[in-house]
């Protein structure tokens, strides 16, 4: 089985024209930062993800055109570019912790180019709080489940590092990996039991045990596993820093290395870890920054 992935689209003059007539969703490459939507709605463009830029949102900042792909970093994290010699744009996640204000990546060009910044500005947005009652244990830890916790933090957060020379394809839509009703959206403030956690960072699909969940895009399997929160768990990796991650399973059918093709069924909806029903947890992640899933599919 082989993976669908490329560098270029298949008409680099289509793709130009597709990035240009979007210039409302770019920072300008002198950079300028792109004026934020009124109520900051994500926008209905012919590219993918849309862009949104606030806290847990996408910044698509073109780098305009050069021979050779830039290398495009937010801090010291490398950003996905995609695009052709014509038009370069980066996709940078926007971490739910980031003020609203100025904000920067820094881009790397090749030969004696000088290192040069591409600003926009980050507009704020307030998310919804969601309270739960879930198993206590699940909130008050003891010391055995806190020190499977802390292990399983510190292998995640490998996997979440994962950087590829893989390279999406370049229209990035996907498909809602389990057909069902959203049950709980992006970016939510969490309470637990009474307390509050991190903020939600995925969509939850309801849908029965058992349910097929498909890959949204091409990828290829990084990490499967049973984890205290998450419960059963894949995480697929489709290149240059974007993954996806699947949570709450009742069972995965796929194994670390195993390639997919858009589509193709890899596990199944179950309601393991911290859950109050059956449900998927869908994640998605660029630049090492979870994301509204909902920019990447239409609707």
């Amino acid at each position: 089985m082989t993976l669908p992935l490329s560098d270029l689209p298949s008409a680099a003059l289509n793709r130009r024209s597709a990035v240009l007539g979007a210039l409302g969703l770019l920072a300008l490459p002198a950079g300028a930062a792109a004026p934020a939507k009124k109520n900051n709605k994500p926008q209905a463009p012919d590219v993918w993800p849309r862009a949104l830029l606030v806290p847990g949102g996408v910044a698509r900042l073109s780098l305009g055109p050069a021979a050779t792909r830039p290398k495009a970093f937010a801090g010291d994290v490398p950003v996905l570019v995609l695009g052709d010699p014509i038009e370069w744009t980066a996709l940078v996640g926007i971490p739910l912790a980031t003020p609203p204000g100025e904000a920067s990546i820094s881009v790397r060009a090749e030969g004696n180019k000088p290192e040069r910044q591409i600003a926009y500005t980050v507009a704020p947005k307030q998310y919804r709080e969601q309270r739960l009652t879930v198993a206590p244990r699940t909130v008050d830890l003891s010391p055995e489940d806190e020190a499977r916790y802390t292990k399983e933090r510190d292998h995640l957060t490998g996997v979440m590092a994962t950087l590829t020379d893989l390279r999406p394809d370049a229209a990035l839509q996907m498909r809602v990996p389990v057909p069902g009703r959203r049950s709980s959206s992006f970016g939510l403030r969490r309470v637990f039991n009474g307390q509050s956690r991190n903020p939600h960072s995925g969509m939850d699909i309801a849908a029965g045990t058992g349910t097929p969940v498909r890959a949204p895009l091409a990828g290829k399997v990084i990490d499967t596993g049973d984890y205290f929160f998450n419960g059963g768990t894949v995480w697929v990796d489709h290149g240059g820093g974007l993954l996806t991650m699947y949570c709450h399973l009742s069972r995965w059918d796929v194994k670390v290395g195993d390639v997919l093709k858009a589509g193709e069924p890899l596990a199944a909806v179950g309601a393991t870890g911290r859950v109050t029903g059956p449900h998927l947890h869908w994640g998605v992640m660029l630049n090492r920054t979870m994301v509204d899933p909902a920019l990447f599919v239409a609707g």
